[in-house]
């Protein structure tokens, strides 16, 4: 009996120590296994995460709805000759990298202009200000939008904005007016201006009845 109680007692002291053991081995087993943590990706190159000093919406209303973005982006062009145009607003109604393309037709040589053919020029909303904030500050501009036609599909929307321009704000009639093709993207809760591409109207280009209502 003795001699049972002495080889039971060893067997547990062995299976003790066994368990010890591994109780030591497992973690470092488990830490030498555990693959080292990898620094986050670069965001993509072209997204919002890519321009992060890009100016954020100055009001939550000027993007929360197509319409408010559209109004919005007329009114921060327009004002009396001499007015600082809010710039930073304008900047924040685009995706960082937003364009902006006016066609440019044929036209014939004038005593004041040389021939010119057609052209399209596509500027950054940065572009825009270096380009015009020179005439506003002699020139009075407004700008609105007479008839808008949008058309969506998920997070793409498509305006066709029908505009007039005046000089000033009480212009009985405009100096012009053309059509702004608008392509918006909902993205982060908001509406942003991806591109603008626009034509005005002129002798031999008239405005269709459908962009009138």
């Amino acid at each position: 009996m003795k001699a049972k109680r002495k080889a039971t007692s060893k067997t547990i002291c062995l299976v003790a120590s066994g368990i010890l053991l591994a109780s030591l081995t497992l973690p470092a087993l488990s830490q030498q296994s555990s693959p080292p943590s990898q620094p986050a990706p670069p965001p993509l190159v072209g997204s919002l995460a890519g321009h992060p000093g890009w100016p954020a919406a100055k009001n939550s209303s000027d993007v929360d709805t197509v319409e408010h973005l559209l109004a919005s982006l007329y009114d921060v062009i327009s004002g009396p000759a001499g007015k600082p145009r809010d710039w930073d607003r304008f900047r924040s109604l685009f995706l960082p990298d937003g364009r902006l393309g006016v066609i440019r037709p044929d036209a014939p040589a004038s005593a004041d202009h040389p021939a010119r053919t057609s052209d399209a020029v596509f500027l950054t909303p940065d572009m825009y200000v270096q380009r015009d904030d020179p005439y506003f500050k002699t020139h009075g501009f407004f700008e609105r939008s007479i008839a808008n036609r949008v058309e969506e599909f998920g997070n793409l929307v498509h305006v066709w904005s029908t505009y007039e321009s005046r000089h000033t704000a009480e212009d009985a009639t405009p100096f012009t007016r053309g059509i702004n093709s608008i392509q918006i993207v909902h993205a982060q809760g908001r509406f942003w201006i991806a591109s603008i591409l626009w034509d005005d109207e002129r002798s031999g280009l008239t405005l269709p009845e459908k962009y009138l209502k």
